[in-house]
């Protein structure tokens, strides 16, 4: 997970675990899910975006292309928009592949930039040097026991878009 994101996160107990884990998220058995405010409407409510990223290591960035290009990897995520505040735009995405910053450079391809997120184009950083990104869920598979897993995170109380979000989520 990026630094300025917030949300979810697993850790393995044991190097067993962790192995298994490790398996399950190359195999995509994982489902995740994000909450995502957006500065710009994306252009449809809801839509699967495939892209090509490449990352470059010395800037830490990635960038997304339209059409595969040397040294790129095919990317893939859903999001549908929740709803919209006054100024902002509130998006769950559910990425299928796991890039480097892959949301928030999909998301800034098409032009609906992350709230804070003035690496891939946003109009001014959060006061804490967040971006409005949450990891809200996990599911999986336990690697051990073998039971279904769900893990949520919520949004932070003191915000009041975070909010706003959840209160959508709630209707």
């Amino acid at each position: 997970m990026d630094r300025p994101v917030g949300g979810v996160i697993v850790f393995a107990k044991t190097s067993k675990a962790l192995v298994r884990m490790n398996k399950q998220f190359a195999d995509r058995e994982i489902e995740k899910t994000y909450w995502a405010v957006l500065e710009k409407l994306p252009p449809q409510d809801e839509e699967v975006l495939v892209h090509y990223m490449k990352k470059n290591q010395e800037k830490n960035r990635s960038r997304a292309y339209d059409k595969e290009v040397k040294g790129s990897k095919r990317c893939e995520l859903f999001y549908k928009l929740e709803g919209r505040s006054k100024n902002y735009f509130y998006v769950e995405v559910k990425p299928k592949t796991g890039r480097h910053h892959q949301i928030r450079v999909q998301m800034s391809h098409i032009g609906s930039v992350i709230k804070g997120d003035v690496k891939y184009g946003g109009k001014r950083t959060n006061r804490d040097g967040s971006i409005h990104l949450l990891a809200r869920s996990l599911k999986f598979t336990h690697p051990v026991k073998k039971t279904p897993m769900f893990i949520k995170a919520n949004p932070p109380k003191k915000d009041p878009l975070w909010q706003e979000f959840l209160e959508l989520k709630r209707k």
